[in-house]
């Protein structure tokens, strides 16, 4: 999964760039949440796009508060990937996520420790993309993963943790 070199679908299409992040309580357990489209009973880590003009950095504090409302201030960066990280999408999911117009995502990861309170998790945001949350182990999160990112989450654990 980890790439230096610019990656190519075998569709043409290009992969979209974003943001990961493992955001760990004082007990050295992550923050995962079940996405409200989810047909799988899958688990997630915060991720999601990286808008036009915005550093890596500061879209993974942004996502972060978009999906968790946790706001920079309750967190410390860690770590970060060195390399960007890839995912592709089924092929089912293909023409249908993102408008059709990428293939899955490349992505850099975030290691932030949580400095708040579990009162301090929200994930009724204005946009919200998880029906429940919960702490999880990080040996647990490669299998609550959907399949087609498992991979993704074993090289960033390794790198990151």
């Amino acid at each position: 999964m980890k790439t230096t070199q610019p990656r190519q679908h075998h569709t043409g299409l290009p992969y979209r760039p974003g943001v990961g992040v493992l955001l760990i309580n004082p007990a050295s357990l992550i923050f995962v949440g079940q996405r409200l489209d989810a047909k799988l009973e899958a688990w997630q880590m915060p991720q999601g796009g990286i808008d036009p003009g915005e550093d890596p950095a500061t879209a993974a504090l942004r996502e972060l508060e978009e999906e968790t409302g946790v706001p920079p201030h309750l967190v410390t960066i860690r770590a970060e990937t060195p390399e960007w990280h890839h995912y592709d999408l089924p092929d089912e999911m293909l023409g249908t996520v993102w408008k059709g117009r990428y293939c899955g995502q490349r992505q850099k990861w975030f290691t932030l420790d949580f400095l708040g309170q579990d009162s301090d998790i929200n994930i009724a945001t204005a946009h919200p993309e998880f029906k429940t949350w919960r702490w999880a182990a990080a040996e647990e999160l490669v299998d609550l993963a959907v399949p087609f990112k498992r991979d993704l989450y074993a090289d960033i654990l390794k790198i990151l943790l």
